[in-house]
């Protein structure tokens, strides 16, 4: 597709992102579907609440630190091979998750699953960094985003549905096992052809050079320092959002949180508009509004006397995230065109290790200062991320001008 290519290229591409966007999906209901199972686990493992809650840490520790490892290996023996081998791995240890016989035994599974499930959706973004033109690619993008934040919704209330059913965990586990079997056996049939399709050769290089080769580029500094400033000042507050709505203004855990996930709404709003918005703002206007609108959202959440205005919010910081995000990802797709997935998979790094600082600060400001600087801070980090990034955008555009 970087050419003129013939409609049954573009068919094939588009087929292909559909399955890449189902794979999405299950990666993101197995980094939420624990969420609701953990009171379940507790209960049948004798856990304490917070006990049981190492299912999720283990997760995403390992999905976190795998990212640094799967992105050069994906350039070196071509991404969708990887992809393939991280469904398989994801299938064989959400079955092994399933059949657990004890807590230990399953937080071994998770580990391995959460090793597994960091080779998906960061190789498919930088799939489609090699088969999509750059002109199309935030719109495809969003496409597997659409899967992604459908996922984690849907893992959230699966985990809820689950932990309160008769199948409990091990249902769970096991549904989520047979859809990645389904998708590893899709995915083969189409192998070839989505080799094929990538246009970007794959060249063996040491995984060291393949890291100097992206963090030596001043550009992609910037786009990495600006991924790491929205997992540290957006994503690490709005952990702590349900306990602060419960704590100020009594509504239950389950009311906040539900309130919350209509963050997750908002997204699903961008990828649904987003070629329309794409062609209309620019990436220039798109990350300096994003900005505004997840500033001003922080600053409402700070001083609205009322909880009902939580969601409307939630919704809107969302839709403001993903016009700043998306932009952000797609010129991560492009920082390092012969080692891309090492590229993607250094942002996605960024982005969780910035989430688990931002989470560490918020919750020191929320335990012992309140909810002012938590929720101040970013409202006037996210605006000034926006604009700079905004103006870099300026900035390099206009070198490649002249």
């Amino acid at each position: 597709m970087t050419t003129a290519a013939s409609p049954d290229a573009v068919r094939g591409v588009r087929a292909a992102v559909l399955i890449l966007s189902g794979a999405s999906f299950l990666s993101g209901a197995a980094l939420r579907i624990c969420d609701g199972l953990i009171p379940r686990l507790a209960r049948d493992f004798s856990l304490t609440t917070g006990a049981a809650g190492r299912v999720v840490i283990v997760f995403s520790i390992a999905y976190s630190v795998m990212q640094l490892v799967f992105g050069p290996l994906g350039d070196r023996f071509g991404k969708v091979r990887l992809i393939a081998a991280a469904l398989f791995g994801c299938a064989a240890l959400s079955f092994a998750a399933a059949a657990a016989p004890g807590f230990d035994a399953l937080l071994a599974a998770r580990v391995g699953w959460g090793m597994a499930a960091a080779g998906v959706i960061p190789l498919a973004m930088a799939w489609i960094g090699d088969a999509v033109p750059y002109e199309e690619r935030q719109a495809t993008l969003a496409r597997l985003l659409t899967g992604t934040l459908s996922g984690m919704m849907a893992g959230q209330l699966a985990g809820g549905f689950f932990g309160e059913g008769a199948a409990g965990w091990r249902g769970a586990f096991a549904t989520l096992g047979s859809g990645y079997t389904a998708l590893f056996a899709l995915l083969l049939v189409r192998l070839r052809t989505m080799t094929a399709a990538a246009h970007v050769a794959t060249e063996r290089r040491h995984i060291l050079r393949q890291w100097q080769l992206v963090l030596g580029s001043p550009w992609s500094r910037k786009v990495l320092a600006a991924a790491l400033v929205e997992g540290i000042f957006l994503l690490g507050p709005l952990a702590y959002m349900p306990s602060l709505l419960q704590q100020r203004f009594g509504v239950s855990l389950s009311a906040a949180s539900a309130m919350i996930a209509l963050y997750a709404g908002g997204g699903l709003v961008y990828a649904i508009c987003a070629r329309r918005i794409v062609t209309t703002w620019g990436e220039r206007r798109m990350v300096l509004a994003g900005g505004w609108i997840m500033g001003l959202g922080e600053l409402l959440w700070l001083v609205s006397p009322v909880p009902w205005t939580v969601a409307p919010v939630a919704l809107a910081i969302g839709f403001g995230t993903y016009l700043y995000h998306n932009t952000l990802q797609t010129n991560a797709t492009q920082m390092a065109p012969s080692a891309r997935g090492t590229a993607v998979a250094l942002f996605a790094f960024c982005l969780f290790f910035g989430q688990a600082l931002g989470v560490s600060l918020a919750g020191f400001a929320f335990d012992h200062l309140g909810r002012v600087p938590m929720l101040l801070g970013p409202a006037l980090a996210l605006p000034l991320a926006g604009w700079a990034f905004s103006v870099a955008l300026r900035t390099r555009a206009g070198r490649a001008a002249g």
